[in-house]
């Protein structure tokens, strides 16, 4: 099941943060212990004052390729769990949003997905 949720004016999108990963980037999927699964995300910023949350909107914009301003934290603003909204195209962007947790081919995928 995708972590994505279609809209009529875009997408939402469940999050799990690492703040101060040590770099800006998509880590691929995660199924929690509920079960619910989640894009991991980890960032260079420390999760004060808002540079966190900051980091995953640009960092989800660039990635998805959408102005920053179509992007926007719902709920989670002070946990590592998010609900992030992406406006556009909900189609492209699950195409997006599948080709960028798609696991990558040096990394071994999430035990969890199968």
């Amino acid at each position: 099941m995708d972590p994505w949720r279609y809209s009529t004016g875009g997408v939402s999108v469940a999050l799990r943060v690492t703040p101060r990963g040590g770099r800006d980037d998509i880590d691929g999927l995660e199924t929690l212990a509920d079960g619910r699964v989640v894009v991991k995300v980890r960032v260079r910023a420390i999760a004060d004052g808002g540079e966190a949350n900051r980091a995953v909107t640009e960092l989800m914009a660039k990635a998805l390729g959408v102005p920053k301003a179509r992007v926007r934290i719902l709920s989670g603003t002070t946990s590592r769990l998010k609900q992030i909204a992406v406006d556009g195209d909900p189609a492209k962007l699950g195409d997006a949003l599948r080709k960028l947790t798609a696991a990558k081919p040096d990394q071994p995928q999430d035990k969890g997905k199968e």
